[in-house]
């Protein structure tokens, strides 16, 4: 029996997955959580076998979840299951430590495979998601890599304006962003980076080579 710890911040697809999952063989679900955080808190009280994580969470996203249970039950299996299959999100998960990708609206066999598949030790990923890891391995070298990895690019783009010493407003400004998005995208930044304040972020960015050339 594969133990299984589900997280999903939607109640409807957390019910239903849930149901998804206790209806399948060989597949038990011995925990269920609405944030990051709770989705930590029921993997080290319950030690499944596989944590099924969306990324879009409350609290503690599904990177910064992924990362921490790497760390404190590493014996745990991180299966993502999420609306995101941009690039960014697919490579920042898998730094992250998880060894499984599927986009929501996936088949329940496939589902199903890829929890077995990552309890047994494997990497698998969804047919779009294979695809472009394959082509990232197989497309030249960059000539450099990114700082920051686990950041979106999005979030670069705030983070070097954030070193250069622009506000929270004058970065919206500059990006023709709500200043809501402009906030949630900071937190999220310092919650990936594991920093608590905006001076720190600072430092960070600018010994990365980030914030010398706001334009």
């Amino acid at each position: 029996m594969i133990r299984v710890v589900l997280a999903d911040d939607h109640p409807v697809v957390r019910a239903g997955l849930a149901a998804l999952l206790t209806s399948l063989p060989g597949i038990e679900v011995v925990g269920v959580a609405a944030t990051g955080r709770e989705a930590v808190r029921e993997v080290i009280t319950n030690r499944p076998d596989v944590a099924v994580l969306d990324l879009q969470m409350p609290d503690l996203d599904g990177f910064a979840a992924t990362r921490e249970l790497a760390r404190s039950a590493p014996e745990v299996a991180v299966l993502v299951l999420t609306m995101f299959e941009d690039d960014d999100s697919v490579f920042a998960a898998m730094r992250a430590g998880a060894r499984g990708y599927l986009v929501k609206g996936a088949e329940q066999d496939e589902i199903a495979r890829a929890i077995r598949a990552v309890a047994a030790g494997e990497a698998i990923f969804g047919p779009g998601v294979a695809r472009r890891v394959l082509g990232f391995f197989a497309a030249p070298a960059a000539p450099a890599a990114e700082p920051f990895p686990e950041l979106t690019s999005r979030e670069r783009e705030i983070l070097h304006l954030l070193a250069a010493g622009l506000s929270n407003p004058a970065i919206a400004d500059r990006l023709h962003l709500a200043s809501k998005t402009v906030a949630n995208n900071v937190s999220a930044i310092f919650t990936k980076l594991g920093i608590a304040d905006r001076a720190t972020a600072i430092i960070q960015a600018r010994n990365a080579g980030l914030g010398t050339d706001p334009s």
